[in-house]
């Protein structure tokens, strides 16, 4: 299959099962434990219905959206995705360029291949930079100082992984960073030759923020070990407070699936809010991201922008989610999909198929104007 015969993002995620090794895979689809949340993220959003509006004069649409302030064609951005630059290689700084050209938000997660200064060199525009807590302190100033320094227009600050909610593929896989070969994998990592190529082409082969800045992570013996040390279980509310200290720019949380956690985010001083369960890989049990946006938007949508990340794959759940009231959607596994498929083109492949499908069905839901798209326009 070539990106030319491509339908729908589910068309990319085959093609990227195909070229991207099952290990690497296995990492971006997996949820926490019986994987419940993610497959209700999917559900409930396919539960929405979307009112169908005939002779609605529809004609003369356009999807811009003013989103912390600045204008953009689509109500999208790029969500962060660790270790995408081991979908593809330099796989961040594709992803940036990708969104760049679209005009969209991309957001480079701390947990990268490339590292901050390896996209602020590739792109010509500011792109956001996620950042998770971890106990050294220092550490964590010093991101913030690197994220400042490559003049990034966001700090998205990700408030669910206290700790790590274990992924079964992870954990029957044994996925290192770098990968590890084994004879078992030998045949099966040749048998995906341009992800060969591609990754021992890219600049790095670990996590590019990291190396060589927290003392015995130059030789990773396992992802999920450090990421488990490195987090902190005592983070409260003073802590987003240091954060604000240190970073004077526009602020995202990220992560707020509770509606007095979202009054307490929009008390912080957060630009925005993103209601997210981490793409269904860190409470498993708990509900979906779309169940708790409508909720979340009516206590502090007055008060703060609504950002919202879980289960988008289509047009049609970019409309339902903006008819709920999230000011744009962040795409993660979606843009992931096509990166492992094709590279930049394929992010770009990606966001054109959600955009195209988003405007198809605006003109049958009858509106022209991302402001339109109301609860109204839902069947409840």
């Amino acid at each position: 299959m070539s990106l030319k015969s491509v339908a729908c993002i589910e068309d990319l995620r085959r093609l990227a099962h195909r070229r991207v090794p099952r290990d690497f895979m296995g990492y971006y689809e997996s949820g926490s434990y019986s994987e419940s949340t993610l497959a209700a993220n999917l559900a409930d959003l396919a539960r929405i219905n979307i009112r169908q509006r005939v002779l609605a004069g529809a004609a003369n649409r356009n999807q811009h959206q003013t989103v912390l302030g600045i204008s953009q064609p689509l109500p999208l951005a790029l969500a962060p995705v660790g270790m995408s630059g081991m979908a593809y290689g330099d796989g961040e700084i594709a992803a940036a360029s990708a969104a760049e050209k679209a005009g969209i938000p991309y957001t480079l997660s701390t947990l990268s291949i490339c590292s901050i200064e390896d996209v602020a060199n590739a792109v010509s525009k500011p792109f956001w930079f996620q950042l998770y807590f971890m106990k050294d302190r220092g550490f964590v100033a010093d991101l913030i100082a690197r994220a400042r320094a490559a003049n990034c227009s966001a700090l998205v600050l990700t408030v669910d992984l206290q700790v790590l909610g274990q992924r079964h593929r992870d954990v029957r896989n044994g996925l290192t960073v770098p990968p590890r070969v084994h004879l078992s994998t030998i045949a099966h990592i040749l048998s995906k030759p341009s992800w060969v190529m591609s990754v021992l082409m890219g600049k790095r082969k670990t996590f590019g923020n990291v190396a060589g800045r927290i003392p015995g992570t130059e030789n990773l013996a396992s992802y999920m070990d450090w990421i488990g040390s490195q987090f902190d279980q005592a983070l409260s509310w003073d802590d987003v407070a240091w954060v604000r200290e240190q970073w004077p720019g526009k602020l995202i949380i990220k992560g707020i699936m509770d509606v007095e956690d979202a009054r307490l985010a929009a008390k912080s001083g957060a630009t925005a809010i993103v209601v997210s369960n981490h793409g269904g890989r860190q409470l498993d049990g708990a509900v979906s991201s779309i169940s708790m946006l409508p909720r979340i938007v009516d206590a502090v949508g007055a008060e703060t922008e609504i950002l919202f990340d879980g289960g988008i794959r289509s047009g049609q759940d970019v409309f339902r989610a903006l008819a709920l009231g999230a000011k744009a959607c962040l795409l993660g596994r979606a843009y992931l999909y096509g990166l492992g498929a094709a590279g930049e083109a394929g992010v770009s492949k990606a966001i054109d198929l959600i955009a195209k499908e988003l405007d198809v069905t605006m003109a049958l839901a009858g509106v022209r104007t991302i402001d339109q798209i109301t609860r109204e326009r839902l069947e409840t």
